[in-house]
């Protein structure tokens, strides 16, 4: 291991700078712009690689590194606000193994003869949210933001009818303070109409309705998210005063008395069987629901458990989602272009042979950059293998076969295709100035 900055090979200087400036672009497209270029899986392998070299330079490491952070500022044009509590993010994994480590080192922390009960849930994929109750009354509602701050989008979050604006007495008193956790939804059959509607207008449609809840709970007229329907699913108490709850399952309970919807199926278990039973039969059944999700939450119920292990600066170390793979199927690339953005970043696409990926028509595929290109050797003619990643973008996972008379590869143009104004580099980038 090197620990001394200047022993640090230019390359992995220059490899870290590189991941470091794409993880921070692709973490404002999804959180501040609600147009993510790539899905969670790719997301993860870069934050995964950024992570492996600072654990190896340890010299690399920074307080402003992507790596040490929770999304995204908050944009300037809405309040920022302190979170109650954090908004940290889960640890995850796809693998059956990771789960069973985790449940290992559980059961370590717990110690011997005490039960491992765990509270298991849908993992939502929607706009998170925080709720803040005052003596019963809703006084705040933020969103997820960096983790520690958010955005003040109080107005916009009164305008959805399931969110109580006064919590419900009748069964359990309101406490002086709540904060609670939530997802800000569109189900599928809405997003549909909703993109359908936005199509005839001319406008740009959503590209998924995750993009579409957090776009609709972030517009400065209020009265535009009161024209959408969108639904408020809430999971977690963060923060109570005036209350007290030994286990989640508890504070679920008292979620729902007060006057909540709350994810459905939510269940408690105490074997890795169980919770691997859990996620298997959700993978099953999630193409017949009506809301998006893309795997399970795991979390120990025990609160007094989960304060004494506590959690990192990114996860709790009491809970992990266990994601589905995503949806693959096989196509042909018929011809790669060249799409130029608002930014004037110009992006190579791929024109797909129509197929259907998890119940969605997909006929092109962003290549990313020219360095992502040339990693995977993509070239016009291939059989390549397509997934939706996290269930919502096309991706062009790899080639599984290609003619014996293989096109050239595909070459990024000098030239704008727009404004023919000749382009430069910056990183893996091609970018019209």
């Amino acid at each position: 291991m090197t620990d001394a900055k200047n022993d640090i090979p230019q390359r992995i200087l220059d490899e870290a700078r590189t991941l470091r400036s794409e993880l921070r672009r692709h973490s404002r497209l999804y959180y501040q712009e609600a147009r993510p270029e790539i899905g969670d899986v790719e997301y993860d392998r870069l934050f995964r690689q950024l992570q492996k070299l600072e654990d190896t330079y340890p010299a690399l490491e920074s307080p402003a590194s992507p790596t040490k952070r929770i999304g995204a500022p908050p944009q300037d044009k809405f309040k920022t606000v302190d979170h109650v509590a954090p908004l940290l993010s889960l640890d995850s994994s796809e693998k059956a193994e990771d789960f069973i480590r985790f449940d290992e080192r559980v059961r370590k922390a717990l110690g011997e003869g005490v039960e491992s009960r765990y509270i298991l849930e849908p993992k939502l994929d929607g706009a998170s949210i925080e709720l803040v109750y005052e003596n019963g009354v809703l006084t705040r509602a933020v969103t997820r933001g960096n983790g520690q701050q958010g955005e003040d989008v109080t107005k916009n979050i009164r305008t959805i009818p399931t969110v109580p604006l006064r919590l419900l007495t009748e069964t359990r008193p309101a406490p002086e303070l709540l904060a609670l956790r939530g997802e800000v939804l569109m189900y599928i059959s809405d997003f549909a109409d909703f993109n359908a509607r936005l199509a005839a207008s001319g406008a740009e449609p959503y590209a998924s309705p995750r993009n579409s809840a957090a776009g609709s709970i972030r517009q400065l007229d209020s009265r535009v998210t009161a024209s959408r329907k969108l639904d408020v699913l809430v999971y977690d108490v963060l923060a109570v005063k005036g209350a007290a709850f030994e286990s989640d399952r508890a504070g679920v309970d008292a979620i729902r008395e007060w006057g909540f919807r709350v994810p459905e199926r939510i269940r408690t278990a105490t074997t890795v069987d169980e919770v691997l039973a859990y996620h298997a039969d959700y993978n099953e059944r999630r193409d017949d629901l009506d809301f998006e999700i893309d795997g399970v939450v795991i979390k120990l119920d025990d609160l007094a458990a989960r304060r004494a292990m506590g959690a990192t600066s990114h996860h709790p170390r009491w809970a992990m989602a266990m994601k589905f793979a995503p949806r693959q199927e096989i196509t042909v690339i018929e011809k790669i272009d060249i799409q130029v953005g608002r930014t004037g970043v110009l992006t190579p696409v791929a024109w797909l042979r129509p197929v259907v990926v998890g119940g969605v028509t997909v006929s092109r595929a962003s290549l990313h950059n020219r360095d992502e290109l040339r990693r995977k050797d993509l070239r016009e003619g291939d059989t390549v293998r397509i997934q939706r990643a996290g269930d919502v973008i096309p991706q062009v996972v790899e080639v599984v076969e290609h003619q014996r008379d293989r096109a050239e590869p595909f070459e990024m143009p000098s030239r704008c295709p727009v404004c023919e104004s000749e382009v430069y580099q910056e990183g893996p980038r091609t970018i019209c100035p």
